[in-house]
C-alpha cells in the first residue's frame, strides 16, 4: 500500500467516467444493426470485442476515467507533453466550479464538469489545448492550458487550482483472489461518506478509467475504486457470476474501511448497469447505509433483452403493430431457449424464425441485448464462440427477492431513452417496493441512453454521446452525503414516496 497527494495517471486507452457505462462506438461487434455511439465505463468510443459485447448484452456497463500515477513534487514541466499525463485530477476553478480532466483516447484528455458537460481534449499549438463537444468531434470553443509544475489551468479565460486529495493504492483479498484497489479522501482530517464503486460488465481498469473516484472526491465523498477479478491490476479470472461479484466487493467495502479509518462515515454503493445486480447483492450480504444503481435493472438478463426488442420496435415505428411485436417475441423466446441450453440445442428453431421474419419490415430494427448476435451468426459461429462468452452469467437472475429483502436506502437513476436496459419494468417494480414501503428514490433522465449519458441522432441513425445530463452528478453526491433529495435534479424528476408511486 501506499498513499500519495492528488494523482493522475496516464492512459492510451478510451476514456470513461463511471462503472458500467458504453463509451461511443459499436458495442456490438459484426452485428448488422445500428450501433449507438456513446461513451462506455463510465464510460467512451470504442468497438468491443465480442466477450465484452455479450458482458454488455446482459447489462452491463460508469463510467469513470483513469486517474493513477501521482503528478510528483518538483515536476518541472510548465505544460503537459502530449500525453498531458501530468495534467489528469481534478480542480477548482476560481468561480469555484469543479472541473475534472482525465484521459481521453490516446494523445487526448477529457474534460468534465459537475453539471454533466464534457469534451475531449486535443493538443494545439502553443500548449494550448482544444475542446470537442461530447464524443462528436465538433468544436465547443473551449481552451485548455496546464500548468503542471504549479498544479494550475485555465479553462477558457477562468483559472484553476488542482485539489489536494489522500490517494491509499493498495492489493487485498476478494473471494480467493488478489484484488488491487485504490482509496481517494478528501483532504483534511474530518469523517466523510464512502462509496464503494462496483463494476458493470466491462473487462477495462477501473483504476485507469473511472474519473469519479476523482469527481466524488473533489465532492467531500471518500471514494474505492478496485479493478475487479481478471481485470487490469487485479488477479483470477474473469466472471460474470453475480454472487462471486457481490463477494468480492463486500471485500472491497471492507478495505476501504480498513484503509481510511477513523474518517469513514456513512458507507454504501454505487454501480452501473451490471453493477445494478451486484451491488444490491452485496447489499443483502452485509449491510450498508445506502446503495445507487446507475442504469440498472430490476429484471432477468433474459428479461433485459425482451425488453429491449419491444424498445428496439416501438422506436422504429412498431410498437403499435401487434403482429410486429408478436413476431419479435417469437424470436426473443428462440434466442432465450437457445442460451438456456448452453448453446446445445434450439438452431433448427431459431433459423426457422429467421426464415418466417427476415422480409418483414420490423425485423431489421430488432436488436436488443443479445439477440442481434444471435440473428447476425450462423450457427457454426454460436456453437464455437458463445458459450465462452456467456460462461457464468445468470441468465434467469431475478434481483426482486434481494430487492424486496432490502431495507437499505436506494437511489435508480435510470435513462428514459436507454436502448440496453429500458426501464419500464424496472419502474414498474420499483414502484411497487416503494409502495410497499421500502426506502427508494427514482429519478429518470429522460433524454439520456445506457450510461446515462444523452447523445445526437447522426445522419445514418447512430447516436452520438454529447454529455450527461445536467443534475445527475448531483444528485448521486446529494444522496450519498445524505441530504434530503431535491424535488428536481435538471429535467428529471425525483419520485421518493409511494405517493408519486401511485401508492
Amino acid at each position: 500500500m501506499n498513499a500519495t497527494d492528488v494523482t493522475a495517471t496516464d492512459s492510451s486507452r478510451p476514456d470513461s467516467n463511471q462503472p458500467g457505462s458504453n463509451r461511443p462506438g459499436s458495442n456490438r461487434p459484426n452485428s448488422k444493426r445500428p450501433n449507438s455511439k456513446r461513451p462506455r465505463h463510465s464510460t467512451p468510443p470504442r468497438a468491443q470485442r465480442l466477450s465484452a459485447a455479450f458482458a454488455l448484452l446482459l447489462c452491463a456497463t460508469q463510467a469513470v476515467a483513469a486517474e493513477p500515477v501521482a503528478a510528483r513534487p518538483g515536476a518541472n514541466a510548465t505544460e503537459p507533453r502530449a500525453s498531458g499525463s501530468c495534467a489528469i485530477g481534478s480542480y477548482r476553478l476560481a468561480d469555484g466550479r469543479p472541473l475534472d480532466i482525465g484521459p481521453g483516447v490516446e494523445g487526448q484528455l477529457r474534460w468534465r464538469s459537475d453539471d454533466g458537460r464534457t469534451g475531449a481534449l486535443a493538443l494545439a499549438a502553443h500548449g494550448a489545448w482544444i475542446s470537442t463537444v461530447g464524443w462528436t468531434g465538433r468544436a465547443d470553443g473551449h481552451r485548455v492550458r496546464f500548468d503542471c509544475a504549479h498544479g494550475r489551468l485555465r479553462f477558457d479565460d477562468t483559472p484553476g487550482q488542482r485539489v489536494r486529495t489522500i490517494q491509499r493504492d493498495t492489493r487485498f483479498r476478494g473471494s480467493g483472489v488478489e484484488l488491487a484497489g485504490r482509496l481517494t479522501l478528501p483532504s483534511g482530517e474530518g469523517r466523510v461518506p464512502l462509496v464503494v464503486l462496483v463494476h458493470g460488465a466491462e473487462h477495462d481498469s477501473a483504476l485507469q478509467r473511472y474519473s469519479l473516484q476523482r469527481e466524488f472526491a473533489n465532492a467531500g465523498i471518500a471514494t474505492f475504486v478496485y479493478d475487479k477479478r481478471g481485470t487490469g491490476a487485479s488477479g483470477g479470472r474473469y466472471t460474470q457470476d453475480y454472487l462471486t461479484l457481490a463477494v468480492d466487493a463486500v471485500h472491497a467495502l471492507d478495505e476501504a474501511r480498513r484503509l481510511g479509518g477513523a474518517r469513514i462515515g456513512r458507507v454504501g454503493y454505487q454501480g452501473g448497469s451490471q453493477g445494478g445486480w451486484v451491488a444490491p447483492l452485496a447489499v443483502r450480504i452485509a449491510p450498508v447505509d445506502f446503495v445507487v444503481v446507475g442504469f440498472g435493472l430490476a429484471v432477468s438478463p433474459l428479461e433485459e433483452d425482451r425488453e429491449a426488442i419491444a424498445f428496439d420496435l416501438r422506436r422504429a415505428g412498431f410498437g403499435d403493430d401487434p403482429a410486429a411485436m408478436a413476431g419479435a417475441m417469437a424470436i426473443a423466446d428462440a434466442t432465450a431457449a437457445l442460451i438456456d441450453s448452453g448453446f446445445a440445442e434450439g438452431y433448427e428453431r431459431l433459423a426457422a424464425v429467421k426464415a418466417q421474419y427476415a422480409q418483414a419490415p420490423w425485423y431489421a430494427s430488432v436488436r436488443g441485448n443479445f439477440t442481434w448476435y444471435l440473428l447476425g451468426n450462423d450457427a457454426d459461429t454460436i456453437r464455437r464462440d458463445a458459450p465462452g462468452l456467456v460462461r457464468g452469467v445468470p441468465a434467469h437472475y431475478d434481483p426482486m427477492p434481494v430487492l424486496r429483502g432490502l431495507d437499505t436506502p436506494q437511489l435508480w437513476a435510470l435513462g428514459g431513452e436507454d436502448r440496453d436496459a429500458p426501464p419500464g419494468e424496472t419502474l414498474r417494480r420499483l414502484a411497487a417496493l416503494q409502495r410497499a414501503g421500502k426506502p427508494i428514490a427514482s429519478a429518470v433522465f429522460a433524454r439520456a441512453d445506457h450510461g446515462l449519458y444523452e447523445f445526437e441522432t447522426a445522419a445514418d441513425g447512430e447516436r452520438v454521446s454529447t454529455r450527461q445530463p445536467d443534475g445527475y452528478f448531483r444528485l448521486m453526491t446529494d444522496f450519498i452525503l445524505g441530504k434530503t433529495l431535491q424535488p428536481r435534479y435538471g429535467e428529471a424528476a425525483v419520485c421518493a414516496s409511494a405517493a408519486c408511486a401511485g401508492g
